[in-house]
């Protein structure tokens, strides 16, 4: 009876962590595509190899924690396991915390 319960969680465990990443999608593209994205169109896409990170676009100069530069572009470094938004306002949503221009939510 353990077993299957410890799996469960396990499981419950892996899903929200995933869930709890920058997403991996298309993004506006604004000059240069980030690390891992191709143009096309007015976009800048993830490359099909699977290596590409969840990307925002970046808010003024800096990126917030767990994310780096990379042009005009913040990426999920690889052991980041949140997500960020850029900051509308100077307040967070509830679930989320302020680093610099951004919101990341809270685990």
């Amino acid at each position: 009876m353990r077993k299957p319960l410890l799996i469960a969680v396990g499981i419950l465990l892996n899903t929200s962590a995933a869930l709890a990443q920058q997403p991996v999608q298309p993004l506006p593209k604004v000059g240069g595509c980030p690390l891992g994205y191709y143009s096309s169109g007015g976009y800048c896409v993830p490359s099909s190899g699977g290596n590409s990170r969840g990307a925002i676009e970046k808010s003024g100069t800096g990126c917030p924690l767990g994310f780096y530069s990379s042009g005009n572009y913040c990426l999920s470094s690889p052991s980041n396991e949140r997500e960020a938004i850029q900051k509308s306002g100077k307040g967070c949503p509830l679930g989320w915390y302020s680093s610099g221009g951004y919101c990341v939510k809270s685990r």
